[in-house]
């Protein structure tokens, strides 16, 4: 029995050929979900290390359909005030109702006190903090009286250890965490649960040899964490299994210190 089937997730933040994003949706899709993706590539594109496909959207979709689930994407900048609704008015006109919601679209750039300013900020607080909680609320507000949910955000480890020369980064996906915990009670009684994921470092296209090497000490269980562990811990919370946790901050790290 698929776990998903006859569940309709939105998946934020599906850019890059080894993503989370992207292993999200082949997992869910495994489990009978009904995909809609967001990629945004302007920001992409920016970005030295990323393994940028102009029809990565089109092959995506494409593979996910071939699990036998419908699948549609849409390019979407998630800073925007109106984006939520956007989503959402799409998602309803080409697959119907959702029942999953996983944040996971960021927006990160290293920085530390001698380099962070206010356009910095303001840009990783336009998609980690307003963008989450936009869609999060929207997404509760139109499935209200209708039917539970599952509401799944990404978050780094910044509750967990510091982060230095990631300022902008950590203080957003902080106020991710603390947000989590609050819409959590408020979401319960709707039967809708959220919780958050911390993946820890992930190998997903973005790390060089050298931080590889640095970093594989710190993994007790010998190996960096891959997208795969992510997704698959993301299917069991979107599924009717984990209708009793909401709340959490759930480290799925293999153990990194």
């Amino acid at each position: 029995m698929k776990r998903l089937k006859n569940k309709i997730a939105i998946v934020t933040g599906t850019s890059r050929v080894k993503g989370i994003g992207t292993a999200i949706c082949r997992e869910m899709a495994r489990e009978g979900a009904d995909i809609f993706f967001t990629h945004w590539s302007k920001y992409d594109r920016q970005m030295e290390y990323i393994d940028h496909d102009s029809d990565w959207s089109q092959l995506l979709m494409e593979e996910i359909r071939s699990f036998g689930v419908r699948c549609e994407s849409m390019e979407l900048d998630l800073s925007q005030p109106d984006a939520p609704k956007k989503l959402l008015d799409e998602v309803h006109e080409k697959l119907g109702s959702p029942t999953i919601l996983v944040n996971n679209a960021a927006h990160s750039i290293d920085v530390d006190f001698r380099s962070i300013n206010a356009d910095i900020l303001d840009a990783h607080y336009g998609v980690n903090v307003r963008g989450t909680c936009l869609l999060t609320v929207e997404f509760a507000r139109q499935i209200e009286g209708k039917h539970g949910g599952r509401i799944i955000n990404m978050v780094s480890g910044q509750d967990k250890s510091p982060e230095p020369g990631n300022l902008a980064y950590v203080a957003t996906k902080g106020a991710v965490s603390a947000f989590t915990k609050s819409v959590a009670l408020e979401l319960a009684p709707l039967k809708i649960t959220v919780n958050a994921v911390d993946p820890g470092p992930t190998d997903s296209g973005w790390m060089s040899n050298e931080l590889k090497r640095d970093l594989l000490p710190k993994f007790p269980m010998g190996r960096l964490g891959e997208p795969r562990d992510a997704a698959k811990l993301i299917v069991f919370l979107a599924s009717d299994e984990s209708e009793w946790i909401t709340g959490q901050i759930i480290h799925s790290d293999g153990g990194f210190w």
